[in-house]
């Protein structure tokens, strides 16, 4: 697999709230992986010798003034925010940080982005611009909403004439739970549906800000626009009003379109997700199943069910998944296969 001169597949982030920072924390457990950059929305760090994964994961507040000094601090002329330089570390506040990250695109051979998406836009907008502006990138993200999706195949032109490879829907739903449907479908003549039903628990909706409030804009009577225009106090409050728990049914999440593309099911309406997040308590306050029904060959009707353990949290799906797939990603790149893919057209690689 062609990567940076010491094999190790350099890994810019984007995005530093929750799953940012625990993909930062997974990163520096692999060996086959180097975190050379990270960016939230008001600043960026760059280091093509490797950021501290460890500090990244739990550190918070501003990511440029909390990352830690001491690792930097041996030479060099303080950057804007006072970090001192030993290498070629550039930590600063930025008014438009992805385009800091796109100067400095040459030292990163994949993107994941866990940047909040709202409006739906935004990340297909942000993974647009990076195709344009520099060809050959590999990007995955962990995008949920089916409008989100259906604009990112939008690029598959831009991308294929680019050289690059785009891979989306690529976390726990649609991501892990989308994949396991395709493998269960292989027992059936006929798949006659596919419910995912999820249960996640945060001990503090803080640690989770984007994600939450992309859940929101599922309740009825919400939408991306509003849950995005909620103040702080605005979401606490909702949450209030339900314990802290949000429970949700008919989600307009990628699997439907993802599992269609793939011939899994024929229609968008034999796929069904839903869960119930609880942003009190880490326990899972129900379990996470993916389920799916078939007609065998023998005409019989039986279903497969995928467990997910109650230990594993929402972090650990998402992230652990997203980057197999950066690793499958790198892998087309380097057969010459270029385009936006799924997550149900390829399965993730271990990354060791």
């Amino acid at each position: 697999m062609t990567a940076g001169e010491s094999g190790l597949i350099r890994v810019a982030v984007l995005g530093a709230g929750g799953l940012g920072r625990a993909a930062c924390r997974i990163i520096g457990m692999k060996r086959e992986l180097h975190l050379v950059a990270i960016c939230d929305s008001k600043g960026v760090l760059v280091d093509p010798d490797g950021l501290d994964c460890e500090a990244l994961a739990c550190g918070g507040g501003d990511l440029v003034l909390s990352y830690p000094r001491r690792a930097h601090e041996a030479a060099g002329s303080g950057a804007e925010g006072g970090v001192a330089t030993a290498t070629a570390l550039i930590a600063r506040h930025a008014e438009d940080p992805l385009g800091e990250l796109l100067e400095h695109s040459g030292d990163v051979d994949a993107w994941l982005v866990t940047l909040p998406n709202m409006p739906n836009a935004f990340i297909p907008g942000v993974v647009r611009r990076f195709v344009q502006a520099r060809g050959g990138v590999v990007f995955v993200d962990v995008l949920k909403r089916t409008a989100a999706v259906e604009q990112m195949f939008a690029l598959e032109d831009v991308a294929k004439a680019s050289g690059s490879v785009v891979l989306t829907g690529c976390g726990a739903t649609p991501g892990l739970l989308t994949a396991a449907a395709v493998l269960a479908a292989h027992s059936f003549i006929e798949v006659e549906r596919v419910d995912i039903w999820w249960g996640v628990g945060v001990a503090n909706w803080d640690a989770y800000k984007a994600t939450i409030r992309e859940d929101i804009a599922h309740v009825p009577g919400y939408s991306v626009e509003r849950a995005k225009a909620m103040s702080e106090a605005e979401v606490e409050a909702f949450l209030e009003k339900t314990g802290g728990l949000l429970e949700l049914h008919h989600m307009e999440h990628a699997d439907d379109v993802l599992l269609q593309r793939v011939g899994v099911v024929q229609s968008p309406e034999q796929v069904e997700v839903g869960g119930v997040m609880d942003t009190r308590h880490a326990k899972k306050p129900v379990s996470t199943t993916m389920t799916l029904t078939g007609i065998t060959f023998e005409g019989k009707r039986a279903t497969h069910r995928f467990l997910l353990g109650d230990e594993t949290t929402m972090a650990a799906n998402v992230i652990g998944p997203a980057l197999g797939y950066l690793k499958r990603g790198m892998w087309l790149k380097d057969h010459g296969i270029f385009g936006v893919f799924g997550s149900t057209e390829f399965l993730p690689m271990i990354v060791r």
